[in-house]
This record gives C-alpha cells, structure tokens and sequence, in this order.
C-alpha cells in the first residue's frame, strides 16, 4: 500500500483490534517509492494529540510493519547535491530542513528525469541536425524512444531505462527497531545483485519470532485445518470422491455409449434396399469445362457409359439415370465421374462409388461415418449411409439435388440472378458452413461452387464433406493435367504451400474459398476471374502459393468496382493472405444478415416460397424469350416459302392440306430474252454483269407484283 503516516497509522489501529499483528501471523508492506516515514526522526507511530495508551498500542502494530523505499545513495555527489537543495529551500522558499532530516527521493528522481530529457533532446537533434530541429516541432513520441534502452550516470547513482520504458532501480528494506521506535536501513535490493542485509541488522518479526511466519496459518485462514476439524476435512474429502466418482461415471457411460453407436453401425446400407431407376434418357449437370479457359472438351454422355473407364458405373448391376459434373464427387475415382441416382427408404439419393482398395473398416472410420449421419441441417446435404460391400462396389448415399450445383447455375445464361439472390446464396453457404465448423467436422476442407448444390425448392446446400480418410491422397493425382490445377484455384495459400494438402484442409482455408465462391457469384465469370488477362490454372496457383510480390500486393482474382460494395468488402476480407485476418462464418453470417435484411424472413416458408416465385418467373421470362423465337423464325419461313409458291399454295401447304390443281381456260405466257448479251457480256466486267441482271429482275418482280401473274423462273443464256 501507499498513503501517508496518518493513514498507514489508522490502518495498522484497525490491524491491532483484529489481532493481526500480536500474533507474529501477518506482515504489512508500505511501498513508498519516494520519500518514507524516514523523512523525519518523528516516529510514525507517536500522534501527538493521541493518548499514551493508543501511541503504545500502534507502535506495538507496526512492529509487523515493513517499508519498501527507493535506496537513497551515500556518496559524497550525493551528499552535496543536499546541501544545495536545502540552502536553496532556505532562501528561495522559506523552509529550513531539520538537523538529521534527508532530502526526499522525489527531489533526487526529478532531478535524474530532467537529466535523462535532456540526453534524449541532445540525441535528437544530432541525428535532425541543430538547423532542421530548430524550425521542426518537437516530437515527443520520437524523444521518449530516445529514453529507452538508456543508462547514465545521475545523482541517485546509475539510472537504467529498460526497453518498456521502465526504469530500473535499487531500494531498500526498512524495518522498525523496537528499541528506538524509528524504522531503519536493514537490506538493500540492488538489481543484478539480489538482497542484501546491512551489517549487524536484521528484521525484527512480530510475535518474537525469529524467522518469516507461513503464508498461511496453522490451522487455515478459516480454522478448517486445525485437528478439531477433522470430521469436516474427512466429509470434505468424501465429498470430492463422490463428486469425482460421478464425473467418472458420467463420462464412462458417454464413452460406453458413443462406442455402442459405433459398433451399431446405423450409417450402413444394404444394398438390395436401393432401388433403381431406368430412364429412357440422361441428363447433364455442370458443364463448366466447356468455356472456362481453354479447358479439355466435355466427354459424350450415354445412358448406359461405356468404355474403358473403369469409373463410369458405380453399381454395374443399376440402370441408373446419370448427371455429369466435374467436380460433383470430390470422393476418390476419376475426374469425369457420373452420378447416379436411386431411391433408397422412398428418398431419392445420390449414389457415389468409394473408389479404394483394401478399404480397412477402423474405429476412427466408423466414427466418422456416424458424425457424418449425425449432420442435418437446412443447408448440408445430408448423408444418408454407406455400403462397403465388395461386391457390388463400394458407394455412399446422399441427398439428391436435381438442381445441379452453383456451378451449373452461374454458368446458365438463361438464369438471370439478381443482387437479392446472389446474396441469398452466399447467405445459404454461409449459414450451412457455420453449423459445420461448429460440428466434430470443424471444417470442409474441399469448399467450392461445384461441391454447393441446389435442391427442387432451390435451396442451396453444401455437399462432400468429412470423410476424409476416404480421398484420394494427391500423390495419385495427375499434376501435369488441367483438372488437377483447376480444383486447387479455391485453395487457401497456407495449405497450398503443404507439400500434400491435407484433405480436411481448416476453417480459415473454407473461408478464402468462400471469397473464390462470392467472386464467382458475382463476375459469373468462373473461378480467378482476370478480366482480359488470360492464365492458365497452374500459372495462377503458382502465383497465388508464392504470396505477395514485390508490391506487397497477394494475387487474387479481379475485383469488380462498380458492383455491391458491401460484397466486395466481405469477399476482399475473406481471401485475405493472413489467415488471421479472415472473418469467421459465425461473422459473416451476422454481416450478410445485415445486407439482405430487407429480404431476409423468421419463417422458413416464406423464403421458399420467394425464391421459387423469383425462379418461376425466371422461366416465364425464358419461356416467352423462346416463344418469340419461334415465330420469328416461323415468319421468316412462311415469308420463303411465299416467294417460291403462289399464295393460295403456299397457305395451303402451311395449314397441312393437300393442293388441289388448278385449271385456265386460257392462260398467256411471257418469254423474254436479252438481246446481244453475249456480247455485252464479253466487253462487260463479272460484277457488271451481275449488278445488270440484279436492277433487271429487280424491275421484272416489281412489274409482277402490280398483276395477277406468276413468275414460273428466270433464265438466262449466254
């Protein structure tokens, strides 16, 4: 504590009527870092106005007293600096010092901090210059930087400033002699040298004792260790067993419950109970390699592939329907995979083939398979079990989303989205990652717009996730092929300097590839959008996995201006080149909500129903675009046709009927012929010639028109 004598005085009173200093149990410290009680040779106890017995009584209490004061000096310099601080007391303020009575240490540090600013304004203007410090202010934070780190010697002795700003300093340990009453000297604290008692002292211990009392009593603060307490501490401590016995007993029958839900195995499918479907026809999904950068050419899809790849049929015994996407199945097999579907328990699922060898059904693979059943949620696809029968081959059952992906959608130019719904599905990513890293899963770590599929009510949901131990390791990975890049432009820089990209990749990884995602949403343009410059994948993840240039400046995809400024924000955060500098989902849903709040409703419902209004209306506008098409290019069709039939025929023709001839009683026809064409022609240019016979066809059809005549042909001869 730090007060003055009459406060520490009453304080110690206070201290006495509690028993708390007769006992030897209790030691107060005063810390007086300038000046002390020793200013005077008053005793700090004695109260003048007190009586005799209440000046013993505290005199007695401050026997367990001690006081920490900066250590005064004792050389000669010292001594004289006194001198003059009390002559000039004396004659400029009035104020004699008492015989025995010190100067204050406060005096003595002033006096050292006026020295330590002075060095500091010397070691600024030699590194200014003494023409360029006079005319330029003085900058304080600049002169306290030159304080630190800095020793000299002052009048208190050596004076050291340490790299904080601190200062440090030795002190002194001043006890009170019982015989005097006044405290003195008994130990100095020099830094590096440790403490030191002065000789022939030694710190008189309240109580008669002769060394430091316990930092805590004999028999507690509360008396709860003393021997008649035996009873309580033994009820303590069967308390504690009892509490701990419960804490175990909880937690071995969670641990015995979670191993029970493993070995039960409610994520496996028997394959008999998969239906499967027999279209006449197949679908495809995403089409993205088609346009994006020069990638490889899409391959043909068939009802039933055929070939020589080996992973074209997931089950060779279903007829399934297929859908291509690229990246639709992020599980091991080949790059073009095709999807099948099949109805499993009346669900329409998703079947992917498990595309491993030697497939080991371990304990930490069971465990996953239960997270993974474990996960629902609105926007996760949810995974309805596996099969890992040999026989027919492994697969995993999913959700269905006859949608497509996000891919898919943005790379429909048919689909128009505007900003209301381009945020609802950054929204819809965003709420479903955040429950996902809030799960065992913690994180995605393969998040892209082909792995966010959409489902019939256009919700979107992200898909592959967990299952980790099942990907193929990129050591099996084609490096020298276009796919192989392509699925690394939505990696994270940290995880692409991996020498193998872990496939469970972390949270701030899924958060950069959410930006990649926004990017795409909002350019439309595919993944690392450059505008006119053009890269190929492994150009741009060698850019991106070497950091920042030499413009401190990362490589990242192009940023629109003129677009949504609140998403440009949040998609520039996101692919920040510090991860710690990302925002969480837990974040971004907060500030996306904020964004589309206007649109944004408690009830589940009416979000659906608002965005298949918007998608319907979606079609009506493609429905009436194709509409218009179609009798544009009727019209242009019934216009040829009339100019090579008479009308009467041609209406006939038109409406499916059969033409009936007709018959002339009399009918006139005209022969026409150019006189000296030949010869014309021969002294004529091609291009003459053809815009002659162009202005003379031109001159016969408008003649025809004004009459009720047939031209059957024109011909010519040369």
């Amino acid at each position: 504590m730090c007060a003055s004598p009459s406060t520490i005085r009453e304080i110690m009173l206070a201290a006495a009527e509690l028993n708390m200093v007769n006992s030897g149990e209790y030691v107060f410290f005063n810390i007086e870092i300038f000046g002390s009680m020793t200013a005077t040779k008053q005793p700090p106890w004695y109260a003048k106005n007190d009586t005799d017995e209440r000046n013993q009584k505290a005199k007695e209490a401050f026997t367990a007293l001690l006081q920490v004061v900066a250590r005064e000096p004792e050389d000669d310099e010292y001594r004289r600096f006194s001198a003059e601080v009390k002559e000039l007391t004396r004659t400029k303020y009035n104020y004699t010092y008492a015989e025995d009575e010190p100067v204050s240490t406060f005096v003595t540090a002033f006096y050292d901090a006026v020295l330590l600013y002075a060095y500091a304004l010397n070691d600024s203007i030699a590194l200014l210059g003494e023409q360029q410090a006079l005319r330029q202010p003085i900058n304080g934070t600049h002169l306290v930087q030159l304080m630190w780190g800095r020793s000299f010697k002052g009048i208190t002795g050596n004076v050291t400033i340490d790299s904080n700003g601190d200062r440090i300093s030795n002190y002194s340990l001043l006890d009170l002699n019982p015989e005097t009453g006044l405290f003195e000297v008994v130990a100095n604290y020099y830094y590096g040298g440790g403490l030191q008692f002065v000789e022939g002292k030694a710190i008189h211990w309240a109580g008669d004792r002769t060394k430091a009392p316990p930092d805590r009593p004999t028999c507690g603060f509360d008396g709860s260790l003393c021997p008649d307490n035996c009873y309580a501490i033994l009820s303590l401590v069967l308390g504690v067993c009892v509490v701990c016995m419960g804490i175990a007993s909880i937690f071995g029958y969670r641990h015995y419950k979670l191993e029970a839900e493993i070995n039960s195995m409610t994520w496996k499918v028997n394959p008999n109970d998969v239906l499967s479907c027999n279209p006449s026809r197949g679908h495809r999904g995403s089409f993205h390699s088609m346009v994006k950068r020069g990638s490889q050419a899409v391959s043909t899809l068939r009802d039933k592939p055929s070939g020589n790849h080996e992973n074209q049929s997931i089950v060779p015994s279903f007829p399934l329907q297929t859908i291509y996407s690229e990246d639709l199945n992020s599980l091991p097999g080949d790059r073009q995979i095709y999807i099948h579907f099949g109805f499993y328990k009346g669900c329409k699922v998703a079947i992917k083939k498990i595309n491993v060898q030697n497939l080991s059904l371990n304990r930490s693979l069971m465990l996953e398979f239960k997270r993974m059943k474990d996960i629902q949620h609105d926007h996760l696809v949810r995974f309805y079990g596996a099969c890992l029968d040999l026989h027919p081959d492994p697969f995993i059952l999913t959700e269905y989303c006859p949608k497509g992906s996000l891919q898919d959608i943005l790379e429909n130019e048919t689909i128009k989205l505007d900003w209301m719904f381009k945020i609802s599905l950054m929204h819809d990513i965003v709420k479903g990652m955040a429950f996902l890293h809030s799960t065992d899963l913690h994180s995605h770590g393969s998040l892209k717009s082909s792995n966010c599929v959409v489902d019939s009510r256009f919700v979107l949901k992200v898909t592959d996730f967990g299952l980790h131990q099942l990907r193929r390791s990129t050591e099996d990975a084609d490096i020298e092929s276009y796919a192989y890049w392509q699925k690394l432009l939505w990696t994270a820089p940290e995880l692409l300097r991996y020498p193998q990209c872990p496939p469970a990749g972390s949270q701030k990884g899924d958060v950069y590839s959410f930006g990649i995602i926004i990017q795409e949403i909002v350019s439309r343009q595919g993944p690392f959008y450059l505008g006119t410059e053009e890269k190929s994948p492994k150009e741009i993840i060698k850019l991106v996995r070497d950091g920042p240039g030499l413009m401190d400046v990362p490589f990242r995809p192009k940023v629109d201006e003129s677009s949504y400024e609140d998403v440009n924000n949040i998609m520039v955060k996101c692919w920040a080149e510090d991860p710690a500098d990302r925002p969480d989902f837990s974040g971004l849903k907060t500030i996306i909500r904020k964004i589309n709040k206007e649109n944004e409703s408690g009830n589940i419902l009416d979000n659906l129903l608002q965005r298949m209004e918007q998608y319907a209306n979606n079609l009506e506008a493609l429905v009436d675009e194709r509409t218009q098409d179609y009798f544009e290019e009727k019209r242009k069709c019934e216009e040829l046709l009339y100019q090579l039939l008479p009308k009467s025929v041609a209406a006939q023709l038109i409406m499916g009927k059969s033409v009936i001839a007709e018959t002339y009683d009399q009918v006139t026809i005209y022969f026409s012929d150019i006189v000296g064409f030949t010869s014309i022609s021969a002294q004529s240019t091609p291009m003459q010639v053809v815009d002659l016979l162009n202005d003379l066809y031109t001159c016969f059809d408008s003649i025809v028109e004004n009459f009720d005549v047939y031209k059957v042909s024109s011909q010519y001869v040369i």
